[in-house]
């Protein structure tokens, strides 16, 4: 029998190993770790290969590849957004992710996503709030009380000192479970009975829903001065969340123009209409936040370069844990040209 080498092998980590490493490290702590490597990499946005996902639509959902690189690790994800399939007994987002080196092209990590992806979306939401969100923000609507909901409090509470959280859903079930799962975690919960009762003393107004198709969550009489809206719902050209009067009245901060205006909520406006991209504030090359009465809008969508900090921060945590096992993914022959002298020795 052949034994593989060390080359063959590829660290990959489950859903159930991602797990015990977030035990492991600590929710709120991985979530804070996983802001700073964001913030980190987006410091350095112009080294990165950028370009909008590629996706794959289809009358139920959406599958996307998300790749890109910073020169010496590539990095891609597979994701999908299927939103019907939560009345079907099946998560509405899957995803699995892979790092590469640049110089070999070998991969040099595997990894279940679907868990990180909800961590990661989180941390950079409150990674944007920290920047954008009016000083001392103490409470959070949280519109869309699904599998991102707790993780997007939590991140707040790590990240900007978030105290309480009031939250809706259209499906009460959705909010009994998000406030289920919050009891005991530092964070007064509040189960509302409308949008508008969740926005009552909110500083920031976070809508995640899930509905393929262009909604009015957050009509414009809902939205007064100087609070921040986080709208990551819309992800997908034909869906959206909030009225297109507010984004008139809003200061609005994106990932990257090109993918954002295909699939955020500024699809909804003309292709010149002013944004201003998250790195650059930053960077301190744009301006943030700048009064009380001002508006804010994350217009997240979610961009490869989050995930690329996220499986990077992982493939550090993992060195000198067990929560990983080593793949055999690599062919690797005795003589580099004599793939098939490998399979015939098999036989």
């Amino acid at each position: 029998m052949l034994h593989p080498s060390s080359k063959a092998y590829v660290p990959f980590v489950s859903v159930d190993n991602m797990m015990k490493l977030v035990h492991h490290i600590g929710l709120e702590n991985m979530l804070r770790g996983l802001a700073q490597e964001i913030e980190t990499d987006f410091k350095r946005w112009e080294l990165f290969d950028k370009t909008p996902r590629v996706a794959s639509h289809s009358d139920v959902g959406v599958i996307e590849l998300m790749p890109t690189s910073d020169g010496e690790a590539y990095g891609f994800k597979y994701v999908n957004g299927h939103p019907k399939n939560t009345s079907e007994g099946l998560q509405t987002v899957t995803a699995f992710g892979l790092l590469a080196d640049v110089y070999t092209g070998y991969p040099t990590l595997l990894s279940e996503m679907t868990m990180l992806t909800a961590i990661r979306t989180a941390a950079t939401s409150a990674m944007a709030a920290k920047h954008l969100a009016p000083k001392g923000a103490k409470t959070m609507a949280m519109i869309g009380n699904g599998a991102q909901s707790e993780f997007q409090t939590l991140a707040m509470k790590a990240i900007i000192g978030l105290e309480a959280v009031r939250l809706y859903d259209i499906d009460p079930e959705a909010t009994e479970k998000a406030a289920r799962n919050l009891e005991g975690m530092g964070v007064k919960v509040t189960k509302c009975k409308s949008a508008e009762e969740s926005m009552e003393g909110a500083e920031i107004i976070t809508t995640c829903t899930a509905d393929k198709q262009c909604a009015t969550i957050l009509t414009d009489n809902m939205i007064g001065a100087g609070v921040h809206i986080n709208a990551i719902g819309g992800d997908c050209p034909g869906k959206t969340e909030l009225a297109a009067e507010i984004l008139h009245r809003s200061d609005i901060f994106v990932e990257f123009p090109p993918q954002t205006r295909i699939e955020g909520e500024i699809q909804q406006l003309p292709q010149d209409h002013p944004v201003t991209e998250l790195w650059q504030v930053i960077t301190g090359q744009a301006k943030g936040r700048t009064s009380d009465k001002q508006i804010t809008l994350f217009d997240s969508v979610g961009f490869a370069i989050e995930d690329f900090s996220a499986l990077r921060y992982v493939r550090e945590h993992i060195k000198g844990t067990d929560f990983f096992q080593n793949l055999d993914m690599l062919a690797d022959p005795d003589d580099p040209r004599d793939l098939f002298g490998m399979l015939k020795r098999a036989g």
